[in-house]
């Protein structure tokens, strides 16, 4: 039997730090792109901290049920502004990543560097404080998760994007013929239990390096 008291709780810790990591990786997309000459995803209105103008259905349920992986809806980009469209698009993908793993970090130190005096504080305040340590941990895992799961070389992720900009220019039409396929090729990672034994051990160990388990 379900318990539902336990499961609503369980949504209510998840979903703050689930919407802070989509939130920053795609404002990050939108924001080098934006620095490169691209005004798109401005135009668009993604530059912004609201998580709303981010989300994607699917990736989110995949991020609830998996508590690790996902992804959100992607910035929209024209490489025709750029001076180097190849370059430019691969450090517009590798931003969500790369800021993602900075928070998570940046999460990370704070809760090595306070631990103590936050668990005592907790401790005294238990009813509040728990659920706030619990989102605090999660907002490791979910952003090392959405890092590493969105650099596998997988076209539309930002890891397929980024390996268009380092293989040769003749490889384009290879990956862009992929690219029709990965949605699937996503999914099936996912609920065939590839990531299980491939992505999530590189998040666990990512996971315990920074958090000094």
């Amino acid at each position: 039997m379900f318990d539902i008291a336990s499961i609503i709780q369980k949504i209510a810790i998840l979903i703050p730090p689930i919407l802070l990591a989509v939130t920053v990786h795609e404002m990050a997309h939108g924001w080098v792109a934006y620095r490169l000459g691209d005004p798109t995803a401005k135009a668009f209105g993604r530059l912004t901290l609201n998580p709303l103008k981010h989300l994607d259905p699917v990736g989110t349920l995949v991020f609830f049920l998996t508590q690790t992986i996902g992804w959100a809806k992607p910035v929209p980009v024209n490489p025709a502004y750029f001076k180097d469209p190849r370059k430019d698009m691969m450090w517009v993908a590798l931003a969500g990543p790369a800021a993602n793993l900075l928070l998570a970090l940046t999460i990370a130190l704070f809760l090595r560097g306070t631990s103590q005096y936050v668990f005592s504080l907790f401790h005294a305040f238990e009813y509040f404080g728990r659920p706030l340590f619990l989102m605090a941990y999660l907002g490791v895992q979910i952003n090392i998760g959405l890092a590493v799961f969105n650099l596998l070389p997988i076209p539309p992720l930002d890891g397929g994007k980024i390996l268009a900009g380092v293989l040769p220019s003749g490889a384009a039409p290879v990956l862009d013929g992929l690219e029709r396929y990965g949605f699937v090729l996503i999914l099936l990672l996912v609920f065939t239990g590839v990531t299980d034994h491939i992505i999530v051990p590189l998040i666990q160990a990512l996971d315990s390096l920074l958090l000094g388990k």
